[in-house]
């Protein structure tokens, strides 16, 4: 199951956490402690989801499974025109093992960063592998002058047979 983190600078991490029965059976909106899922000290809020196929989580439907509900906006509803109505499928806001992912929200932070990120070690650049192209080119000039400073072969007299 993925969970994508986020919080309130808007900052986000996608995590995978293979033990998902730990959050069976919560609920939208609902809070609980980040050792569940392996991160001490966080408290995390639910704020949505999507199953498998794509479908959103919907914090007014209740239940585990899919439904087809008539809206007027909200999550998983584009109304083009005032006081339209549209049919909808959406899914319950029960997490079950249907879901394939779950949008949390950092509500109390952990002694470790979450979003700090490892920087990569910025290595010293190879003096050799700079100089050895320099000395070939170097080395090829004076190769290609000597082939220009060479005389070219006198032309001799062409005699003539009678």
């Amino acid at each position: 199951m993925k969970f994508v983190i986020s919080n309130k600078k808007g900052q986000a991490k996608q995590v995978e956490v293979e033990d998902d029965n730990s959050v069976m059976g919560l609920k939208v909106g609902q809070k609980f402690d980040g050792s569940l899922i392996g991160f001490e000290g966080y408290e995390f809020e639910i704020r949505g989801g999507s199953d498998a196929s794509g479908f959103p989580m919907r914090r007014d439907v209740q239940g585990m499974e899919r439904k087809r509900i008539l809206s007027n906006g909200g999550v998983g509803v584009k109304i083009k025109r005032k006081g339209m109505l549209k049919r909808k499928t959406v899914r319950g806001n029960t997490i079950s093992n249907i879901i394939s992912q779950i949008n949390l929200y950092v509500v109390k932070d952990g002694k470790d960063s979450l979003f700090e990120e490892a920087k990569p070690e910025e290595k010293a650049p190879e003096k050799d592998s700079k100089e050895a192209p320099k000395e070939e080119a170097k080395a090829e000039k004076p190769k290609a002058e000597e082939k220009k400073e060479t005389p070219a072969k006198e032309d001799k007299p062409v005699e003539k047979k009678e």
